[in-house]
């Protein structure tokens, strides 16, 4: 059974960092994408960024280019968030979630596997 479980959210003032951490367990799969997601309240779910378990490759989106970053350590088991220069309008349900047979994945509709999410505030 696919697990993902996040953690490592919390409250921290604009201009400060957060890490959070996706523990992924039960993947017998040999392609496959690992991205993280937010909602924040009354809006859509929306991709944050994404890695790749074949080649490594990585996919942010515009608004955290330059101040996120996507890592991995044992494969894609465990897959970090690193996010620095917060802002307010990072606030957000932070999820992570994993997409069956694609290399690098950005739709909602391409993820198969979600997490229970994982609060993020910055206050200004």
């Amino acid at each position: 059974e696919v697990q993902l479980v996040e953690s490592g959210g919390g409250l921290v003032q604009a201009g400060g960092s957060l890490r959070l951490s996706c523990a992924a367990s039960g993947f017998t799969f040999d392609n496959y994408a690992i991205g993280w997601f937010r909602q924040a309240p009354g809006k859509e779910r929306e991709g944050v960024s994404c890695i790749s378990s074949t080649d490594g490759s990585t996919y942010y989106a515009d608004s955290v280019k330059g101040r996120f970053t996507i890592s991995s350590d044992n494969g894609l088991n465990t897959v970090i968030l690193q996010m620095n220069s917060l802002k307010p309008e990072d606030t957000a349900i932070y999820f992570c979630a994993a997409s069956i047979g694609n290399t690098i994945a950005t739709m909602l509709h391409e993820y198969d596997y979600w997490g229970q999410g994982t609060q993020v505030t910055v206050s200004s």
